[in-house]
């Protein structure tokens, strides 16, 4: 009877979830509850603490730290910076220097897209960081998820968590660089391993052709509840699944899953494909800010695509207008200056040493209580659609090395992502006005494209072997066509310039509407 249970039948009854809830996540709920009230509080606290524990390395001694008292005197005594300026200290932090810009050896660096002057750069990413920031943000984000969905099972099945490779750093004895995912499973709890598939050796592979197809076999018969990685890559191994197990739809191969935790890159190309795979009205989504330099917001309400700044962990936050970015003298704001509706660019200061670092994002705050946020951008053009970071300086780069080897000259030119066409073909798509056409229009995006992989480690990573990204397309423009569509826009002369890359579509359709009766020459670009 109902009345004679015991104890050790409600045990019986209750899921791992609910008691994963119980043990782990409410009492961190009740303390994310002060960001609706306190954020101003808990970001002073953080900066606080930050110059607490950094005032002994050189950078700290150099800038002395032990004497900022307010925030006001941090402003005068701390430059901003971007990875130029830090260039040198992270290579010494990289060959096993200590108490540079942070306490202690740093013996991890996440391999991020590359500057003007470098393929790559390596963030550091210190033990402070991986769990004041990183596994934060990770836990957190499940927690608002228990928060929205009370009757979850998220932990009675696997979760299936994408990441990437590694390698040795100047061959120093247990310092690696490589993708931020991959960081993040080497150094994960022990005991995460039991709920997370794939298995860690096959999770960090470098060969992601072969890391998908085992991936795919070791995952298909498992009882998955939830995903999480960026969404271009998540997708090619979802496909994948759903060949190997002859299903039409992911939540027939697995029943019970949830939720996708995603980030990285918009999801807005992606969700249409994704509600196709998963049509199970139990599916969730929630976004994440990570990258990188840290881990910064979480999409607290289901129904709200903005999210919120997470003003606990350890980092500080500044924001500079983007009317001002790139002036002398820039306002520059912390988080309780900020206002909403107005474009800025991120600053921060971290656990891994990062001090007043421009990440190169740019957010607009849609409440500021609580400071919830939406991406808006980068302070540059690019093209991030699948996670290769491409900036104009790489598009510079490429077309100058493809007009000296062909005699070409290209007067205007804009790209922008195709995010997948008829034959599910996902790829860059330039419209170029030349002022000298190259012979072999073939052989132009050839050169192009092995150029950009050889100056951007993240679109080489996107083109091998043409797993996530296609050959890039070439679209001759008519002449006059740039200057022709400024005027119609009212944008002639002045500041006005064609925008050189984008992450959306919306220019280059205007543009390859009017330019309707060129022809759209596809490059067949092929590897090696």
């Amino acid at each position: 009877m109902r009345g004679n249970t015991t104890p050790a039948d409600n045990v019986k009854t209750m899921s791992i979830t609910s008691i994963a809830q119980k043990l782990y996540f409410v009492h961190r709920q009740r303390d994310l509850e002060k960001h609706l009230t306190l954020g101003a509080e808990m970001q002073r606290h953080v900066l606080k603490s930050l110059l607490e524990r950094a005032e002994d390395t050189e950078y700290g001694r150099n800038h002395a730290f032990s004497a900022i008292k307010d925030y006001e005197t941090f402003c005068l005594d701390v430059p901003v910076n971007d990875y130029e300026s830090l260039k040198q200290d992270i290579d010494r932090m990289r060959r096993g220097e200590k108490d540079i810009l942070w306490p202690g050896q740093v013996k991890w660096y996440a391999k991020s897209s590359g500057t003007t002057n470098d393929k790559s750069k390596f963030i550091p990413v210190s033990h402070d960081g991986l769990q004041g920031i990183h596994y934060a943000g990770g836990t957190d984000s499940v927690a608002f998820y228990l928060m929205n969905n009370p009757a979850s099972r998220i932990f009675d099945g696997r979760a299936l968590i994408l990441g990437g490779s590694h390698q040795s750093n100047y061959n120093i004895h247990g310092s690696l660089v490589g993708d931020l995912s991959a960081i993040l499973i080497e150094n994960i709890n022990p005991l995460a391993n039991l709920v997370r598939v794939p298995k860690k050796k096959t999770a960090l592979l470098s060969d992601f052709e072969v890391k998908r197809e085992r991936i795919a076999q070791e995952t298909v018969n498992k009882n998955v509840t939830n995903i999480s990685g960026v969404p271009s890559w998540m997708l090619s191994v979802l496909l994948r699944v759903l060949e190997i197990s002859g299903k039409n739809t992911i939540d027939e191969v697995w029943p019970n899953l949830e939720v996708f935790f995603h980030g990285g890159i918009a999801f807005t190309p992606y969700r249409k494909q994704y509600e196709q795979l998963i049509p199970s009205a139990k599916m969730h989504y929630e976004e994440t800010y990570n990258a990188s330099e840290g881990f910064f917001g979480i999409q607290s309400d289901p129904a709200d695509k903005s999210m919120l700044l997470m003003l606990d962990y350890d980092v500080f936050y500044e924001f500079i207008p983007m009317d001002e970015f790139g002036s002398e003298k820039p306002t520059i704001v912390p988080i309780w200056g900020v206002e909403k509706g107005k474009n800025y660019a991120m600053l921060i200061s971290t656990s891994c040493g990062l001090w007043r670092y421009v990440i190169g994002d740019t957010v607009q705050f849609t409440s500021t209580n609580p400071y919830k946020f939406i991406i808006t951008g980068r302070t540059k053009h690019f093209i991030n659609a699948f996670g290769e970071e491409l900036i104009v300086d790489n598009a510079e780069q490429g077309l100058a090395y493809a007009c000296l080897e062909t005699g070409a000259e290209v007067s205007e030119y804009t790209a922008a992502p195709v995010f997948m066409d008829g034959n599910a073909k996902c790829r860059h798509q330039w419209l170029i006005e030349f002022a000298k056409e190259p012979e072999d229009i073939n052989r132009f995006a050839t050169l192009l494209d092995k150029k950009l992989q050889e100056i951007n480690s993240d679109y080489e990573a996107k083109r091998y072997k043409d797993i996530t990204l296609q050959p890039l397309e070439i679209v001759k423009a008519k002449q006059g066509l740039f200057h022709t569509w400024l005027k119609q826009r009212g944008k002639l002369g002045g500041q006005h310039k064609v925008p050189r890359l984008s992450n959306t579509r919306e220019h280059i359709e205007q543009l390859l509407k009017l330019n309707s009766t060129s022809r759209t020459l596809r490059s067949q670009t092929q590897e090696g």
